[in-house]
């Protein structure tokens, strides 16, 4: 068993000094110094907050760049993104949003494509997390959690959910109606790029007994008073539930480690495009990344940051693991998310 993952009180302050190293360059000569103020699009809680700590206040604070979150749910940004892709100037400089949705907003013509030179810390970025149009920020896999007193037989596959000792026992979550979908769909002859045999494999869980959750914060308290025993999840929340005395075990599923990639975009009408390169730069400073791996759970997206050694157990992944990574088929997901969504809601939990 991993040791347990260790939250710290004080996350510590990244010196002033660091801001330096986040202001790109170019073959040793500084780019046009960013200035001004820079609207980021984020969600919010410790999301934000860890960007307020670790890259707005230490690293873009000393350029002169006042950051300014607006803080919601990625639909929301998706909606202001679309709705202000044919006006000169948007409200937003910097956009986070998963994986599908940078490809969304991509498709549809409302993002820049991402000039590297001017974030010369993307080099050090995985190559299987860039796009030609989004900064890969943290990243973590698809897991199952469960509870060891509650689930006599560990589950080594998204089928063990389905296993009649565990009915009754199943949790899923609302907003993760994509991803849930696609996990049944992978253990009844669907694949990445078909979701459609999930559905039936769905409705029998919904037969078993299966209770849905609004969110990932309802699905932690279900866990921690025993009212769910098994969960499919992403890794960073086991992580950081077991952290705060939830009593889950993690398991990778033997069908694959599916990612989850957390990105911020430049939205083509961005106003003060300067900062928000920088901003940009600064989340794939290795100190900030290193921030987010001990504070949050999650997993740096650059090669270079060194997570502490308490740490490193709970959010990286072994060479056997990274092997066993598996890409969300974003093409797929845009021309389906919209009738899948439908289904989840009409259907599913009808």
């Amino acid at each position: 068993m991993t040791p347990p993952f260790t939250r710290r009180t004080a996350l510590g302050a990244l010196a002033g000094a660091g801001a330096a190293s986040a202001l790109p360059s170019l073959g040793g000569r500084a780019l046009a110094a960013p200035s001004g103020q820079i609207v980021v699009g984020t969600w919010g809680g410790d999301y934000q907050n860890l960007q307020q700590a670790h890259i707005a206040d230490p690293l873009m604070k000393p350029m002169g760049v006042q950051v300014v979150f607006d803080t919601g749910n990625d639909t929301v940004r998706k909606t202001k993104l679309m709705a202000e892709r044919r006006l000169p100037r948007g409200s937003l400089d910097l956009a986070a949003l998963t994986a599908s949705g940078s490809y969304e907003m991509w498709k549809n013509g409302a993002l820049e494509e991402i000039d590297e030179t001017k974030v010369p810390n993307l080099r050090n970025a995985l190559p299987q997390l860039k796009t030609k149009y989004s900064a890969p920020h943290i990243y973590t896999g698809r897991v199952i959690l469960y509870n060891p007193k509650l689930v006599r037989t560990p589950p080594t596959s998204y089928a063990d959910l389905w296993a009649p000792e565990n009915a009754g026992k199943v949790g899923v979550i609302d907003i993760q109606y994509q991803t849930t979908i696609e996990s049944a769909a992978l253990v009844n002859g669907g694949a990445l790029n078909d979701y459609e045999p999930g559905k039936a494999k769905l409705l029998e869980l919904k037969n078993a007994g299966v209770k849905i959750y609004p969110t990932n914060e309802a699905m932690a308290q279900a866990l921690k008073t025993e009212e769910v025993a098994v969960c499919i999840m992403w890794r960073a929340r086991g992580v950081q539930w077991r952290a705060a005395g939830i009593p889950v075990e993690i398991v990778y599923p033997k069908e694959g480690v599916v990612l989850y990639v957390s990105e911020l975009a430049v939205p083509k009408n961005a106003r003060n495009k300067e900062a928000a390169y920088a901003y940009l730069n600064a989340l794939l400073d290795p100190r900030p990344q290193a921030a987010f791996a001990r504070s949050f759970g999650y997993t740096p997206t650059v090669a270079n940051a060194t997570v502490d050694p308490d740490v490193a157990p709970q959010v990286e992944f072994t060479p056997e693991l990274r092997s066993r990574f598996m890409l969300q088929d974003q093409e797929y997901l845009a021309k389906n998310d919209a009738q899948l969504q439908e289904w989840w809601n009409k259907v599913f939990k009808a």
